[in-house]
C-alpha cells in the first residue's frame, strides 16, 4: 500500500478521535493587522474559555470513498502565489472523507492577514469517480503543502512539494532526495494511557508570503484541544537536511500530566531480528530502524526499533537532552528490495531542544502491527512535571529532516538475534558498527562493556567485518524462564567512548 494511504489510515484514527477549536476562534475573516503575538494571544483567550467542538463538513463530503477523494485534485495552476515571483507556491487538500473538521487559512502579506476562502474551483474532477457534493455548510481546507525550486537539474524552475500539514496537528517534510516517511506532531497527549490519547488539532493557519528570492517560509499556527491551547511557529528551509525552527507557546486548560513535546510517528514493521513473523519477499519493512538519542551529558545512545507482540513503553531518564530522533539507517535498495515504497529514501527526523528543558525522558511506544498501513511507532519527549493548567509553557527547538545528525562516534548500522546453534541453550545477539577512523586499531585494543539488569552475559567478541570496513560485536545469553531482557553494549577505548551505547530489549 503507498505511503499516501498508510498516511491517510493514521490520520482516519485521529480525525474521529478528535474534538476542534471554539465557535469564537472561527470568526478570523477579511484582513487584518498580523504578529506572532496575535497567535499567542488568540491561543491564550481561547484557554480561558470552556472548550466548544466546531461542526463537521457535511456528510456527503464524509461519505466518499477513498477513490472519489482521490479524483478530486488540486490544481496547480490555482495554487496559492502561483504565477507570481514568490519563491513558495502553497497547494491545499480537500476536506471529506477522513478529514471531517477544516481549517482556517490566512495569507501574510506586508504584515496584514486574508483569509482564504474554500474554493471547490481550485480542484481538477474526474466526472466519471468524482462525486456531486453539496456547497453548504462548514466548508474549508483540511491542510496544506509547500513547493519550492530544488533545484531539480531536469525541471529548472519547477517547484517541487516537500511538506505537508494535513491532518490533527500532523506534519511531515523530506530531505532532496527523500521519499515522505515518518511524521511529526505539534503535541502529543496521553499516548498509551488507557483512558485513550488525545488528539489536539491546528485549526487555523497564517502563511507568511515570501520574497522573489527566500530561501525560507514561516508557517504560524494555531492549537486547540479540550487540555490545551497553543501558538506555534515554523521557520522552514528546504534542502539537505530540511530544517524547521520551531517556537511554541501553550496553555493548559488543565494540568498535563502526559504531555508529549516533539513527538514523531513512524512505522516499524521488520527486520531480520523479527522476519520470522512476517511471510513477506522483503527482508525489511519499516520507515525507521532505531531511536538515537544525545543525552544531557553528551552520550550517544541507539535503541533498535522493534514490533512488539504486546505493548512496549521505554523511558530514558535525562536532563536537558541534546537531542532525539527517529532515524532510518538502512540505506540501499537491498535492505528492502523493494521497488514502489522505497523506503530506503524515507527520512531520518532528529530534534534539537533549545533552552532548558528539565528533567524528564525520552519515551518510546512501540505498538503491535501486523500491516505497514499502521504508524505504531510514537517517541518524544516527556517532562517529569505536569504543566499545570493557567500556566504559559513557552518551547523552542529543531527538526532537521533528512539523513540525520553527524555524531563523532562510530554508529550501529545493524542489530541481528538468533539461537544458539552449538553449546549452550540461549540466545545470540550481533552488533554490527559502521566503518570508522577509530577502527583502524586492532580488535584487541578496544574494550567491551556488555551488561543486563537481569542476567550474566558472555564476555563478547569483537572482530573486523571485512563487508562493512567495521567493527563486529557478539555475545550470548540465556534467557531462561524470562520473557524480556534489557541489554547495553559499547565498545570504549583508552577510556573514552568508541561508539555509540546500543540498548536493546528482547522479549519472548
Amino acid at each position: 500500500m503507498s505511503t499516501i494511504s498508510r498516511r491517510s489510515f493514521l490520520q482516519t484514527a485521529s480525525a474521529l478521535s478528535l474534538m476542534a477549536m471554539a465557535p469564537a476562534a472561527r470568526a478570523t475573516t477579511g484582513s487584518e493587522k498580523f504578529s506572532r503575538a496575535d497567535v499567542v494571544a488568540r491561543a491564550k483567550a481561547l484557554a480561558e474559555r470552556p472548550f466548544k467542538a466546531r461542526s463537521s463538513v457535511p456528510d456527503d463530503w464524509l461519505a466518499m470513498s477513498y477513490d472519489q477523494y482521490r479524483s478530486i485534485q488540486f490544481d496547480v495552476d490555482k495554487a496559492l502565489w502561483a504565477n507570481t515571483d514568490r519563491s513558495y507556491n502553497v497547494d491545499f487538500f480537500l476536506p471529506g472523507l477522513y478529514f471531517e473538521r477544516p481549517v482556517l487559512v490566512h495569507a501574510v502579506e506586508d504584515g496584514i492577514s486574508t483569509s482564504i476562502p474554500f474554493d471547490i474551483g481550485r480542484f481538477k474532477t474526474h466526472p466519471e469517480i468524482s462525486p456531486e457534493l453539496s456547497q453548504e455548510g462548514p466548508l474549508g481546507y483540511s491542510g496544506f503543502r509547500l513547493r519550492t525550486d530544488l533545484g531539480d537539474r531536469d525541471h529548472p524552475g519547477k517547484k517541487t512539494e516537500f511538506c505537508v500539514f494535513q491532518g490533527a496537528s500532523y506534519f511531515r517534510a523530506i530531505a532532496n532526495g527523500n521519499n515522505y516517511g515518518l511524521s511529526a506532531r505539534g503535541l502529543a497527549l496521553k499516548t498509551a494511557d488507557p483512558e485513550g490519547e488525545e488528539f489536539p488539532e491546528f485549526v487555523s493557519f497564517w502563511l507568511e508570503a515570501p520574497g522573489p528570492l527566500q530561501d525560507n517560509m514561516v508557517v504560524h499556527a494555531l492549537m486547540d484541544s479540550p487540555s490545551v491551547t497553543g501558538a506555534y511557529r515554523f521557520d522552514i528551509t528546504p534542502g539537505n537536511p530540511c530544517v524547521m525552527d520551531v517556537e511554541a507557546t501553550l496553555f493548559p486548560r488543565k494540568d498535563l500530566t502526559h504531555a508529549g513535546l516533539a513527538p514523531l510517528t513512524s512505522m516499524f514493521l521488520f527486520d531480520g531480528t523479527n522476519h520470522q513473523r512476517f511471510d513477506d519477499f522483503r527482508p525489511a519493512v519499516h520507515d525507521s530502524d532505531g531511536l538515537l538519542m544525545k543525552n544531557g551529558q553528551g552520550e550517544v545512545l541507539w535503541r533498535p526499533l522493534a514490533n512488539p507482540t504486546r505493548l512496549q513503553v521505554s523511558s530514558f531518564v535525562d536532563q536537558n537532552p541534546m537531542g532525539f530522533g527517529l532515524m532510518q539507517r538502512a540505506r540501499k535498495l537491498s535492505d528492502f528490495a523493494d521497488l514502489e515504497a522505497h523506503y530506503h529514501r524515507r527520512p531520518s527526523l532528529w530534534v534539537e531542544p533549545r533552552g532548558d528543558w528539565g528533567a524528564g525522558s525520552v519515551t518510546l511506544v512501540e505498538i503491535p502491527a501486523d500491516k505497514e498501513i499502521y504508524d505504531n511507532i510514537v517517541a518524544y519527549w516527556r517532562p517529569k512535571d505536569p504543566y499545570a493548567a493557567g500556566t504559559r509553557v513557552d518551547l523552542n527547538y529543531r527538526l532537521s529532516w533528512g539523513e540525520g545528525p553527524k555524531l563523532d562516534l562510530p554508529r550501529v548500522i545493524d542489530t541481528a538475534s538468533g539461537a544458539k546453534i552449538f553449546g549452550d541453550p540461549g540466545r545470540l545477539m550481533v552488533i554490527d558498527f559502521e566503518a570508522h577512523p577509530i577502527f583502524e586499531a586492532a580488535p584487541e585494543d578496544f574494550d567491551i562493556h556488555i551488561s543486563s539488569p537481569h542476567l550474566e552475559t558472555s564476555a563478547g567478541i569483537l572482530e573486523r567485518n571485512p563487508e562493512t570496513g567495521g567493527m563486529r560485536l557478539a555475545f550470548s545469553f540465556d534467557p531462561g524462564e524470562q520473557t524480556h531482557v534489557e541489554l547495553r553494549a559499547q565498545l570504549r577505548k583508552d577510556g573514552a567512548a568508541a561508539s555509540e551505547v546500543w540498548l536493546y530489549r528482547w522479549t519472548v
